[in-house]
């Protein structure tokens, strides 16, 4: 580690920074624009300007630019000469000639970087008083708002839009000081991580859109450390909550998982917690319950006799409230919430990821692969953060170049001047196109059952002692001979899949490929469909089948079901059958569906926002969430509403997670997520408000005079209040950050062990299991299969935006949900006569379904790619061949 004087004091710093980096990281106060953590240096502000001494006599240096300028041992900078401090001043006056004074107005002001930056450069008074020049702003979507006025011209959104995120519709125009940043035209954005461009400008020039229609300045939200409910990944958010409703979700920074970066639908999706949709009372026979206690007597008496009662669980359901429902049933009465064939794939995934010698990446290691292949998944739109990670990952043979070259890494476009179109490889094997074909070296489209065939086929290839595929055809032969060489040829080869194919045998081909691989550095990475699926398949249950058939039989009186509409996950006959027959049936859940409309009793239940838990990550991470408002009087977690019927005694969440890890197989240490609700510092609990949260005795005013109490919150270590220790928050508490004259997110950095990586006392979460031993070579190899003559064989097609249940019920990304569509490539749909856009019809065992007609000639002969869990997807058998025709 090299030694570096900064200004008389010498500090050790890591080797390979660069100068800003270095000085940010021993915790001094550089300002900074166009550079970020994330993307690289690009000198284009001059805002870091520091003077750099040659020799100990040099006393006049000359000006360098921070971020471009890498440390070396003995170097000698100086943050506090008086010209680099003047030269940073000016740049600051020069930004703000075209700058509008328009802070007060402004949704970044009090917490703008550029105010930050402003106040640290000593620029306080203007004295430019010309004309300043503006410009027209655009609509980009429901998700993001444009003032282009308020540009500094950083270039950091350009940067991260299209060379971090892959987008190609926003863009820069003009030049000199006329340059404008966004698209040709007026457009929605089409880049699903557009919504990064809120947290990425440093100053106001995108905004969030949702949360600017009822507007509360970000140090007026009341904020808690939570994890995205809307995939497996899951990544760290900050909820933030005024006047009891959920204004805004933004990043909060976990070294391991998300880092700076939240999807759209993670972003954006949080309005179903304020949906008029909400149940937010007990209901009986579809009549509203007068008081909490009438309804927890009616639940009680409805579980009184266990071996008439069976519980469904739910993926998206906490562990404890999972956990909670398998105790008030019993094992043998607890069903998962998956038909047969869920079940049977997720316990493939979960052995997978379990039973075998290579590494379970996180999604920063997942950046660091040097060789990609991804099989049977749609990334972007199932598992959207790791789609960015590996869009970083491709980049690896650009940064080998660039070392050998003797560039830092950290040099951007230098970089990408010199790699020009080097890729690392990534192969991708998928049903239909893909957001990360533009990147790929190779794509293999086909059949789920096919894809696993080249599966293990690779696996072959690089390990003649895994099962063979005999007659593999000679196209997919040499894609396989492709595949294999570069995974062979790598230092951190990584395979990914997961169950969006809903073909366990291609999750086995992947673990066959991993097994195979000799490289120490390997890893394989699977992906699950929801928030929790990990943690269910780790608890066990039986299938919706077996369920309708003790119901069927008279067995069952009662039928629990907690979080889960059972019609997006088995056919419409199946639950119809499971929920007619049953005497009685319970629902526990936030928000209403199909499923609620069939119960008996419906018992209201608190969302991520009003209620502490526990998600298990695609990687076996354990990750607590807190509540962020405190649920009205009849919303209850769901756990609690199964405790009174009878589940257990817990004294809280401390409690019944405790019991959880004492008492399931393979959930030990998941209490040791987040501290218990018990911990303090100094005495006192961590505040869920700023130390500048305002207007709270006026909040209100209009009903009351006086303030009312705060809510009591015992379950977990956050008050519900300004008041309290906000210094020295362990990180699976921390929610946001602020340090003195860092009043944005750019903060962060003073809670890093260095710029860039971990959080200081570690990121959140508890890994339960680790990668063992490799299991035996799967042998389960398909049979080849051609297409049917006037069949199609239905696969999911997964979107961002409407697969997804919960966030459908944002307004926002409500805007971005296409028509239910079935869509073939050019030649099946001319065979049918059938253009882009007609109605046809798509029939499957009798079953007709209605949908619109898309293109994508990137999906094989005879596969039809059904949207899932689209509105009008409700019940499609996959995997079945379908028969299609027009409509009309």
């Amino acid at each position: 580690m090299p030694k570096i004087e900064i200004d008389g004091t010498v500090h050790e710093v890591e080797d390979g920074q660069n100068v800003l980096q270095a000085c940010l990281s021993t915790g001094l106060d550089l300002p900074y624009f166009c550079w970020h953590p994330a993307m690289g240096s690009v000198g284009a502000c001059r805002q870091c300007m520091v003077t750099q001494y040659s020799t100990p006599e040099d006393t006049k240096g000359r000006l360098v630019v921070g971020c471009m300028t890498p440390v070396s041992e003995g170097l000698r900078i100086s943050l506090n000469d008086s010209e680099a401090v003047e030269f940073r001043a000016d740049i600051i006056e020069l930004l703000m000639t075209n700058h509008p004074h328009d802070c007060p107005v402004c949704e970044e002001g009090g917490q703008c970087h550029l105010q930050d930056m402003t106040v640290m450069s000593g620029h306080t008074s203007r004295k430019y008083r010309g004309k300043k020049r503006t410009h027209r702003n655009q609509y980009l979507g429901p998700f993001i708002g444009h003032e282009m006025n308020r540009c500094i011209a950083c270039y950091r959104c350009v940067r991260y839009y299209q060379d971090y995120a892959g987008g190609q519709d926003l863009g820069v125009f003009g030049a000199h000081n006329h340059v404008y940043f966004g698209r040709s035209e007026d457009g929605v954005l089409e880049n699903e991580f557009s919504g990064n461009l809120v947290e990425v400008c440093p100053t106001g020039v995108f905004t969030d859109k949702p949360n600017g229609k009822n507007y509360s300045r970000k140090w007026d939200l009341q904020t808690a450390p939570s994890i995205c409910a809307h995939c497996s990944l899951g990544c760290n958010t900050t909820p933030g909550e005024r006047y009891g409703e959920l204004r805004s979700v933004v990043n909060r920074y976990h070294g391991e998982i998300n880092r700076y970066f939240l999807c759209d639908r993670g972003r954006f999706g949080y309005g179903f917690v304020n949906a008029e949709s909400r149940i937010r009372t007990a209901s009986i026979d579809h009549q509203e319950v007068v008081g909490e206690g009438n309804a927890v007597e009616h639940f009680r008496g409805l579980v009184q006799i266990q071996e008439t009662v069976i519980g469904i669980g739910s993926p998206r359901a906490s562990v404890e409230s999972n956990y909670a429902l398998r105790e008030l049933v019993g094992e043998d009465q607890f069903y998962s919430g998956w038909t047969e064939a869920g079940n049977a794939l997720m316990e493939t995934a979960l052995r997978v990821v379990r039973e075998t010698d290579a590494a379970n990446p996180t999604l920063a290691e997942i950046e660091r692969a040097d060789a990609v292949l991804i099989l049977g998944e749609d990334l972007t739109n199932t598992a959207p953060i790791m789609a960015l990670a590996v869009r970083q990952a491709v980049r690896n043979a650009s940064f080998d170049a660039a070392e050998s070259a003797g560039i830092p890494v950290w040099q951007d476009a230098a970089v990408r001047e010199l790699a020009q179109d080097l890729l690392s490889p990534l192969f991708i094997a998928s049903t239909g196109s893909t957001r990360l074909d533009d990147v790929a070296t190779g794509v293999y489209r086909a059949s789920p059952d096919e894809i696993a065939r080249l599966g293990f086929a690779v696996a072959n290839r690089l390990d003649s002692s895994a099962p063979g595929v005999s007659d593999l055809a000679a196209a997919a032969s040499d894609t396989v001979n492709e595949i294999a060489e570069a995974l062979a040829n790598a230092e951190r080869p990584l395979v990914i899949s997961g169950t969006g194919c809903m073909t366990a045998a291609v999750l086995e081909a992947a673990s066959n490929i991993a097994r195979a691989l000799a490289s120490a550095g390997k890893a394989l990475s699977v992906v699950v469909p929801d928030c929790n699926s990990m943690g269910l398949a780790m608890m066990g249950g039986h299938g919706l089948e077996d369920a309708q058939k003790v119901v069927e039989f008279g067995i069952v009186n009662t039928v629990v079901v907690i979080e889960n509409d059972l019609y997006r996950h088995a056919p419409r006959e199946l639950v119809d059958d499971l929920l007619g027959k049953a005497k009685n049936v319970v629902v526990i859940d936030h928000g209403s569906h199909a499923t609620t409309e069939k119960a008996d009793l419906v018992l209201p239940a608190t969302s991520f926002a009003e209620a502490e838990g526990t998600y298990i990550n695609n990687e076996g991470r354990a990750q607590r969430f807190f509540s962020v408002m405190h649920p009205s009087e009849e919303m209850r977690n769901t756990w609690q509403w199964l405790a009174d019927a009878g589940a257990g005694d817990w004294s809280g969440s401390d409690d019944i997670i405790a019991s959880c890890g004492n008492g399931l197989l393979g959930f030990k240490g998941v209490e040791e997520a987040a501290p218990t609700a018990e911990f303090r510092i100094s005495g006192m609990k961590v505040p869920r408000q700023s130390h500048r949260y305002s207007g709270r005795t006026a909040m209100r005013a209009n009903l009351a005079v006086s303030e009312p109490q705060q809510p009591i919150d015992r379950d977990s270590p956050l008050s519900f209040s300004m008041e309290g220790a906000a210094r020295e928050v362990p990180p699976s508490l921390m929610s946001t950050s602020w340090a003195p004259a860092w009043n944005s997110n750019h903060a962060i950095i003073k809670f890093q062990q260095e710029v860039g990586g971990s959080l200081q006392g570690g990121d959140p979460g508890k890994r339960l299991f680790e990668p063992s031993s490799a299991a035996n070579w799967y042998d389960g190899i398909p049979a080849s299969s051609e297409p049917v003559d006037h069949r199609w064989l239905v696969v999911p097609n997964h979107h961002i935006f409407g697969s997804e249940p919960l966030s459908c019920g944002s307004p926002a990304v409500a805007e971005r949900i296409d028509a239910f569509s079935v869509t073939l490539n050019g030649d099946d749909l001319a065979g049918l006569q059938i253009e882009s856009g007609d109605t046809l019809e798509l029939s499957i065992d009798g079953n007709a379904t209605i949908a619109e007609a898309r293109q994508d000639d990137g999906i094989p002969s005879g596969v039809a790619a059904v949207d899932c869990g689209i509105p009008g997807s409700e019940g499609i058998a996959w995997l079945k061949q379908a028969e299609i025709r027009k409509r009309g």
